[in-house]
């Protein structure tokens, strides 16, 4: 039972690596595209001002083209990421279905994918909000990939022990109070995680001559602002995908395996 709901997951996973690529195509791609003829307004600039030709860039040879990149690459990249989401949310569910709650397969899945979705995107880029490629230090990839992993590492293993903690209050506190303790935990552990971890601020400034004269202006915020909203829809766009596909492949599996072998839906955490 559980390769099948996992083969499902994996189904999903696909469907809602699909669905965010043509949501990130749409509404993500153009902000890359300011963001790249940016970097390549800063390179001119500087070069005005060092006394250099508006030819020389120094970004190297490209291995892929943008077109690639921005097509092939990206669709990879959202794809495989979508696939292992999906087989993830089936692991959780075959864990969680018939121990921890009594919902149904529809409700569990939609749960574990919005619970997903809050503690390993939502709640670290409150922390470390995603940047548009090209306004970032190159120097600091490299400790901005390690905290961000961190901080999502540390986030799903608090959401899980909050989850937990709130399981074990529901019989002295009730569902209701117990759920509110353990949001709580999480809350305040979170916070007490963010006070610790520094703080990255890397937004691009404008390009100053040595009068302090502006040559060419900083990053614009209303792109810095559309790259993270739509950032959060494609995550959101994803996450719903794999809920809905996946509670409805569950739903439909379990039913069937019960009216098929007489067997309940709780048989699953046996």
């Amino acid at each position: 039972m559980e390769k099948h709901l996992i083969g499902r997951g994996l189904l999903a996973g696909a469907l809602g690596g699909l669905a965010a690529f043509v949501f990130a195509k749409i509404f993500i791609e153009p902000v890359i595209g300011r963001a790249i003829d940016f970097e390549d307004g800063v390179g001119a600039a500087r070069e005005s001002l060092e006394g250099h030709s508006h030819g020389a860039h120094e970004h190297g040879v490209e291995l892929f083209t943008r077109g690639v990149q921005s097509n092939i690459g990206m669709g990879f990249g959202v794809l495989a990421f979508g696939l292992a989401m999906g087989a993830l949310l089936a692991v959780l569910f075959c864990v969680t279905y018939g121990r921890v709650t009594t919902l149904s397969a529809r409700a569990l899945s939609m749960l574990v994918a919005g619970g997903m979705l809050l503690s390993l995107w939502v709640v670290p880029a409150l922390k470390y909000p995603p940047n548009p490629p090209a306004t970032s230090l190159d120097e600091t990839i490299k400790q901005r990939t390690l905290l961000y992993l961190l901080v999502v590492v540390l986030s799903a293993g608090l959401f899980v022990g909050s989850v937990l903690l709130g399981r074990r209050l529901a019989p002295r506190f009730g569902v209701w109070n117990a759920t509110l303790i353990g949001a709580a935990d999480y809350i305040v552990s979170m916070a007490v995680v963010f006070l610790i971890l520094p703080t990255i601020d890397e937004t691009p400034g404008p390009v100053t001559d040595a009068a302090g004269t502006i040559i060419f202006p900083g990053f614009a915020a209303d792109d810095l602002y559309e790259f993270r909203l739509y950032s959060l829809g494609t995550q959101v766009v994803m996450w719903a995908t794999i809920g809905l596909v996946f509670g409805a492949l569950a739903s439909r599996l379990l039913e069937g395996k019960r009216s098929g072998s007489g067997l309940s839906e709780a048989s699953l955490s046996t």
